[in-house]
């Protein structure tokens, strides 16, 4: 009946996205179903936004700090090898995902906007959405991770060098990335077994998991299960974790006799505490609004998004770099050897 469904379009006017099904690509499965695919997809998020100029290029003036930051934060740390610890292999880990996650959606809303050119093709909608999603979940493990590194540091100062080690560190960096991207590799591949024979216009920033696969014309049931599922276990279960990590941070800092003492240690989690703020809170707040709330529009809801996944990774290289005495030092340090070095020459 899908299939017959698939096949009973009509034509409408060129501003609506439709294909013909001359135009799909047909894959046949072992059922014997047709499973259609389109050449691609239209999205379509910002287009009823005024003066959307502007917003793009701030978006351009985002990926550029974003880059140069973390780029610098990585050099300044994999450069000194007294930096060569487990807190900031954390660090860098949550440096490249920066990276990734705003080169995955920012060059291509700018591509758009610039080419005026909305269209994807269908395997670099998955490839887009498989790193995008693949991204925001490491980011939300590596925010864990680095709540971890604080709890080891602060309640268990002692142990600190036998239990948080590097190798420890690493494993623990290599399993959230294996899960991450299986998990991804996963939830892309099933859209492979969705039919699309109706609108190809998807209304985000980018080539959204819920919003393509609610385009098909078939059952997605699997699909809403494993996106439902994955948001609690990628952003829910991470950001409990870090609550109850500073909970238990908070009392065995009232243990502490010393104001000086729970100062010091409080000071070195001020900058997770911002980083963590910034990435859950707009996040948070968008998705109860806009889902039980629902007094944000379709379309604030896209810019809001957008802006929630785009400033995190600008904002946390320069939040470290300030924040993080050792970082502070050694970036002084290298910027002046190079001035010498530079001076010789």
């Amino acid at each position: 009946s899908s299939l017959k469904e698939c096949f009973e379009l009509k034509s409408l006017s060129p501003e609506v996205s439709l294909w013909s099904p001359a135009m799909s690509l047909l894959r046949t499965v072992s059922n014997g179903s047709i499973i259609i695919h389109p050449p691609g997809f239209y999205v379509v998020g910002f287009e009823t936004f005024p003066h959307i100029r502007f917003y793009f290029i701030f978006l351009a003036l985002v990926y550029v700090v974003t880059v140069f930051f973390n780029c610098l934060l990585i050099y300044v740390i994999v450069s000194n090898r007294c930096l060569h610890t487990p807190k900031f292999l954390a660090v860098v880990n949550l440096a490249v995902i920066d990276i990734v996650l705003n080169s995955t959606t920012i060059p291509s809303m700018i591509k758009t906007f610039l080419l005026k050119d909305n269209f994807f093709p269908f395997n670099i909608c998955l490839l887009q959405m498989f790193v995008y999603y693949s991204s925001i979940s490491l980011e939300s493990f590596a925010l864990a991770i680095l709540a971890y590194d604080r709890l080891i540091a602060i309640c268990f100062p002692l142990q600190q060098n036998s239990i948080n080690t590097l190798r420890s560190m690493s494993c623990i960096v290599a399993v959230t990335w294996s899960y991450s991207l299986g998990l991804g590799a996963f939830s892309t591949g099933i859209m492979t077994r969705l039919s699309f024979c109706k609108s190809v216009t998807v209304r985000s920033y980018f080539c959204d998991y819920a919003p393509t696969f609610r385009l098909a014309c078939n059952d997605y049931t699997l699909h809403w299960a494993v996106s439902s599922t994955a948001s609690v276990v990628n952003l829910v279960a991470p950001f409990t974790f870090i609550m109850l990590t500073y909970a238990a941070i908070l009392v065995t800092l009232f243990l502490m006799k010393s104001v000086n003492s729970r100062m010091k240690a409080l000071g070195t989690c001020v900058e997770h505490l911002v980083l963590v703020a910034i990435f859950y809170i707009p996040l948070f707040t968008i998705f109860i609004l806009g889902f039980y709330v629902r007094v944000i529009e379709a379309d604030q809801r896209v810019l809001s998004l957008s802006l929630a996944s785009c400033i995190p990774p600008c904002v946390n290289p320069i939040i470290y770099s300030l924040k993080t005495r050792e970082i502070k030092i050694r970036a002084v340090a290298l910027i002046r050897k190079n001035k010498i070095k530079v001076i010789k020459f």
